[in-house]
């Protein structure tokens, strides 16, 4: 299939992902980060999620050790919540991933407010890896509250036949690892300034692509969107120095993708 678009980093294809991700090699890919359509909660003109196809070609694809970020959420149905989440993410490990973290993305915004539940501003984040994840890189951005401080006692080590060995007092960094809850500003000026870029329906943050990707994978590895909609995974490995390969089935959204990555692309030859 010829590339939709490129540049030196990766190739966006427009066409069906399964149909693509046949002709890919076996453990060509190091990370996957994707938000898949679900429930319905959007129209996506009519095209078809065949989910356990796509689920099983994402194992084919990945290197051992890879990553696949998948991130998903749950509709309200006839009054309960459908579990579509839970549903992939069992099916995921039931075909060999390991269900490595589940994390949270939470929204500062919400949908239309419900009367009978509490309001949902949240979705998942699944970080299915093929194997032990051979790339973890943990942001270490969260500000400690003692930092600085010395009085937590000490460090030790212990020698084979038992004895403890002092290391010197215990320091505490002024930042550590983030928890698995990451929280993110959405809608114009927050989720992405490409304005134009919304005419997708249901994008999410740059930041949050970024902050996956740095996490799971090192500059020229591989990283697939297989359902890439307006580019944003494309856009922020782009931006990381990654390769990357991106497939949307609307020509439509490819069009903006197209737009976002070559302004990225070429914003990085400015630095």
């Amino acid at each position: 299939m010829k590339p939709y678009f490129e540049t030196k980093l990766g190739k966006l294809y427009c066409g069906d992902c399964l149909e693509f991700m046949q002709t890919m090699e076996d453990k060509s890919v190091d990370l996957v980060v994707t938000s898949p359509p679900y429930d319905n909660l959007r129209d996506y003109k009519g095209y078809n999620f065949n989910f356990k196809d796509i689920a099983n070609k994402l194992l084919y694809v990945l290197d051992s050790g890879g990553v696949c970020i998948w991130v998903v959420g749950d509709a309200t149905i006839n009054g309960s919540e459908t579990g579509t989440s839970f549903k992939q993410a069992l099916y995921f490990k039931e075909i060999g991933f390991n269900i490595h973290d589940t994390m949270i993305y939470e929204k500062n915004s919400m949908s239309m407010p419900d009367v009978v539940r509490y309001y949902q501003m949240f979705e998942y984040m699944f970080v299915f890896s093929k194997g032990k994840p051979k790339i973890i890189n943990l942001l270490k951005d969260k500000r400690n509250r003692w930092a600085g401080s010395s009085n937590f006692g000490e460090k030790s080590n212990r020698k084979k036949d038992g004895s403890l060995v002092s290391g010197g007092k215990l320091v505490v960094g002024e930042y550590g690892v983030r928890g698995n809850i990451w929280k993110y500003n959405t809608g114009k000026g927050y989720t992405t300034k490409d304005d134009y870029a919304f005419a997708h329906p249901a994008m999410f943050p740059e930041k949050l692509s970024r902050d996956q990707i740095v996490s799971w994978s090192n500059k020229n590895d591989v990283v697939l969107d297989p359902m890439c909609g307006a580019g944003t995974t494309c856009k922020m490995a782009e931006a990381t120095g990654r390769r990357w390969i991106g497939i949307e089935i609307s020509e439509k959204y490819c069009e903006i993708a197209a737009k976002r990555i070559s302004a990225e692309a070429k914003q990085g030859k400015l630095f």
